[in-house]
């Protein structure tokens, strides 16, 4: 079967990039073996507690938790992004393995196929 690795590196709001990466995870979960690293701004996806009110926008952070349901279980993020950021992993609304530089490095060699949104 094949490994997909969907990258998350957009802010959560002001791009429906964001959305539609989530869509996507969700989808090819039923389909292949999916894992989803965030980086960047992308990280910004997992807080708590977002408040979209004054964007118009929906607050689809909650999805995260349905990862687990349809057998996404492998969820990383970039530690050094974390810190950048100033956020812990107990900042966010689902439980990630936060990883080293070189740790994202060999996730990226290890899967057959990388999507970012």
């Amino acid at each position: 079967m094949k490994t997909l690795l969907f990258v998350h590196t957009s802010s959560p709001h002001g791009s429906v990039k964001a959305q539609e990466g989530l869509d996507a995870l969700l989808m090819g979960s039923a389909f292949a073996d999916c894992s989803a690293l965030f980086l960047g701004e992308g990280i910004l996806q997992l807080l708590k507690n977002q408040d979209t009110k004054q964007t118009g926008q929906k607050n689809f952070s909650q999805t995260f938790s349905a990862l687990f349901d349809y057998g996404v279980d492998k969820v990383f993020c970039s530690k050094t992004h974390l810190q950048n950021h100033g956020i812990s992993e107990s900042d966010l609304v689902i439980e990630v393995t936060a990883l080293a530089d070189k740790d994202v490095a060999a996730l990226f060699s290890s899967n057959d196929v990388i999507l970012n949104f």
